[in-house]
């Protein structure tokens, strides 16, 4: 039985997202991609990303068993985990996580574990690198969004696209800077946060 699940819209953007990991990565690493979804994204990108190796995860069986079956014999590519933002993590230091097309169709406590877990395994320095549509000023950037957002609440009131302000104040608590945003296709944004704890360090241990 083929196991390997597609996707249209992975396999549109994996180009573009490709390109700002190689503009924004050093040569080597270890990068956790949380919501892997049919594993096109990890095998494209450990292709062209050879001096990386690359731990996917979903919280879904059906799209684990994709990823596994999309990886097979390429070396730089763990095995597939489980993965709820809000649960436990993979041990270990990661020097990059990179997640796509998941808080907007997740409740927000997602996008709290989403970085507070990242910021909980990542080195100091390290990336967190977040794709999608995201609101602006609380504004949408075109009504194709406008349209998508609507109809993502409707199937979940919980779901939604999100301000990219709230997320970034939300990364900024957890000990990240202040995004990189850079302009996508089809009205997405990647935003590249820096994972930098010692302002939290230097507070933690300031005089009471």
């Amino acid at each position: 039985m083929n196991e390997r699940l597609s996707s249209p819209a992975a396999l549109r953007n994996r180009g573009p997202i490709l390109a700002v990991l190689q503009a924004h990565l050093p040569a080597s690493g270890v990068l956790l991609e949380v919501a892997s979804g049919t594993g096109e994204h990890v095998i494209h990108f450990a292709e062209h990303l050879p001096g990386w190796f690359f731990q996917p995860s979903d919280i879904d069986p059906d799209r684990r068993r994709s990823i596994e079956a999309w990886a097979q014999g390429r070396g730089n590519i763990r095995p597939a985990v489980a993965l709820d933002t809000t649960g436990a993590w993979p041990e270990g230091r990661i020097d990059a996580v990179l997640c796509c097309n998941m808080i907007h169709i997740a409740p927000w406590q997602a996008a709290i574990g989403l970085i507070e877990g990242a910021a909980r395994v990542l080195r100091p320095q390290g990336k967190l690198m977040l794709y999608g549509p995201f609101r602006r000023d609380g504004a949408h950037t075109a009504p194709s969004n406008a349209a998508f957002d609507a109809d993502l609440r409707h199937r979940n009131p919980s779901w939604g696209i999100r301000d990219l302000e709230a997320v970034a104040s939300l990364a900024n608590l957890a000990g990240f800077t202040a995004p990189e945003i850079v302009t996508m296709p089809a009205n997405n944004f990647c935003l590249l946060f820096t994972f930098d704890p010692s302002p939290l360090i230097a507070v933690a241990h300031a005089p009471k």
